[in-house]
């Protein structure tokens, strides 16, 4: 099969970055931005790339969904028992990208995830719609399938064990903080002549913010 050229990618035209107006810490700046997309209707627009670490040091990705933004975290939830969860078991490094094309805007996070504590885990997940509940009962997430009939069936399995009963958040199911030590915001420009600023955390803990050449 003959190579194909795919089309040339549109013009970004965002409006410029007050660079000195931005804020010390870069989270805050992401809570913004992540609000403006939302406000544009972006569609899910929490929705990020987490890349995680195998244990031979190759990574992988999958899209997750940010559910919770602090001044210092960025927390999701899922199966601990998922690749992504062992991956995160072994190595806690991790990466996450944001990108909101019609806002013309991504954001790269690199950092560290550990565990939410239990009493959060439980509460967000008895916020989650019943359905999702009971799937996380009865999904071995990441873990062969002999065919779609067997997921079925423990879902009604699941659904018949918790008939009438609140659901319960299953051991196997948590949340993740992720903390930062370096950010980047890029904001498209005419002429790929990108704006990119990073935030890196220093030893003393302290957030330096540095211009990137696009």
């Amino acid at each position: 099969m003959g190579s194909r050229l795919l089309p040339e990618r549109r013009e970004y035209r965002a409006e410029p970055l007050d660079v000195e107006a931005l804020p010390p810490t870069p989270l805050p700046l992401l809570s913004m931005w992540l609000a403006d997309a939302l406000v544009q209707g972006v569609p899910d627009a929490n929705a990020m790339t987490l890349v995680t670490v195998a244990a031979d040091g190759a990574p992988s990705a999958r899209i997750v969904l940010l559910k919770e933004i602090t001044d210092e975290v960025l927390t999701f939830f899922t199966n601990t028992h998922s690749r992504k969860g062992r991956e995160l078991e072994h190595d806690g490094r991790c990466a996450l990208v944001f990108f909101w094309p019609t806002a013309m805007r991504q954001v790269r996070v690199e950092g560290h995830a550990a565990f939410v504590p239990d009493g959060e885990a439980d509460r967000y997940f008895a916020t989650r719609p019943r359905g999702s509940q009971l799937a996380a009962w009865a999904s071995a997430q990441s873990e062969p399938l002999p065919h779609r009939e067997a997921l079925e069936q423990a879902l009604r399995d699941v659904a018949a064990r918790f008939a009438d009963l609140p659901v319960p958040r299953p051991p196997h199911w948590g949340g993740y903080a992720v903390r930062p030590h370096t950010v980047e915001f890029w904001q498209g420009q005419e002429h790929r002549l990108h704006e990119r600023v990073v935030y890196q955390l220093s030893a003393e803990r302290l957030w330096r913010r540095r211009l990137l050449n696009p």
